[in-house]
């Protein structure tokens, strides 16, 4: 029997997608509500909940970006050279953006005076907003078929400024505030800080209802900009992680709703993961218009080599990733007052 050495390092690059939209979107995310915590002094206390909430952890979640980088390159590596050469405008502002809020982020904590600490904490908060937004346009243009094969082949525009792109743009940056809103209430309930807590928690109940109301006008703009996935999600084989997407999403606000917010991290982070699956099965085995998985991936022997070589190395990296994460997590949760 054959081994399904593509469809296996399809799923394995879609969990490394995963693990970065979850980790490292809540990540983008904190800087979202960074950018909206206040004056200096009204927003101090949230800014420095945020700040230790990511610190330990904020580099290590692009750790996944990198993994789900070099995966496409190995393993279907058609596929990423049309991406990256179509969709190198929007590809380059991420980067930048990336880089420009590490940078910021790093300057903020050291910076001395109060001039310093707003502009690096501006440059950070924009970033946050701009990078994952930049990213969902891309995930827009492939959802919706504007990335054709080859070098550059499709519009360098286009393909990234479309009604499908702008609406998965604004659901990155919405799922990315949501999961750090949910994420930061069980933080500051840690801590023991009542009234950032309350404040999270608005902002948690808040967030996933413009993320629900903007997933449902995106079924909309998907019959009308995408609607072979559009069917595929709706009627299709993805329709039950669309199902499960909607059921966790409510799940999640009856349970920030009933103050439970060590739960409402697994249903929330179901709800985010429910719309990524979905979306990649009912795209399957289509990668771009007119190529499939088997025509775009690597020979069997670079698969193979590429798959034991991440089996070696998730020997050293999951538990040194699960260590730190629960580390972090048995830590105190930050600054009282």
């Amino acid at each position: 029997m054959t081994v399904p050495l593509a469809e296996i390092m399809l799923a394995v690059l879609w969990l490394g997608l995963t693990a970065y939209v979850l980790f490292g979107g809540a990540d983008f995310g904190g800087g979202v509500w960074d950018l909206v915590a206040g004056g200096a002094e009204a927003g101090r206390r949230q800014r420095a909940l945020v700040e230790h909430s990511i610190g330990p952890i904020w580099e290590a979640d692009h750790v996944w970006l990198i993994f789900v980088i070099v995966l496409m390159w190995t393993g279907i590596p058609s596929v990423f050279a049309a991406v990256a050469s179509t969709m190198y405008i929007p590809l380059t502002l991420a980067a930048l953006g990336i880089i420009g809020r590490g940078a910021a982020f790093a300057f903020r904590k050291v910076s001395t005076e109060l001039w310093q600490r707003r502009l690096f904490g501006a440059a950070f908060a924009f970033s946050s907003v701009a990078t994952p937004f930049f990213l969902g346009t891309v995930a827009g243009g492939l959802a919706s078929g504007r990335v054709p094969p080859g070098i550059a082949e499709g519009d360098l525009v286009g393909s990234w400024l479309n009604p499908t792109s702008l609406l998965a743009g604004a659901l990155a940056v919405t799922s990315a505030a949501y999961l750090a809103a949910v994420y930061l209430t069980r933080d500051a309930h840690r801590g023991g800080a009542s009234d950032l807590v309350d404040g999270f928690r608005r902002r948690a109940l808040g967030c996933g209802i413009v993320v629900g109301l903007l997933s449902a006008a995106g079924l909309i703009v998907l019959r009308l900009d995408a609607p072979v996935l559009f069917t595929e999600l709706t009627s299709g084989r993805a329709l039950p992680l669309l199902v499960l997407s909607v059921a966790a999403g409510l799940a999640s606000l009856v349970l920030l709703w009933r103050r439970a917010y060590l739960a409402v991290r697994v249903t929330a982070a179901l709800a985010v993961a429910g719309l990524l699956w979905g979306w990649g099965v009912a795209q399957y085995p289509v990668l771009l218009p007119g190529v499939t998985l088997d025509r775009a991936a690597a020979t069997d022997s670079v698969l193979a080599a590429t798959l034991g070589a991440l089996a070696v190395g998730a020997l050293l990296l999951v538990p040194s990733l699960w260590w730190l994460y629960a580390t972090f997590q048995r830590g105190e949760a930050g600054p009282r007052s």
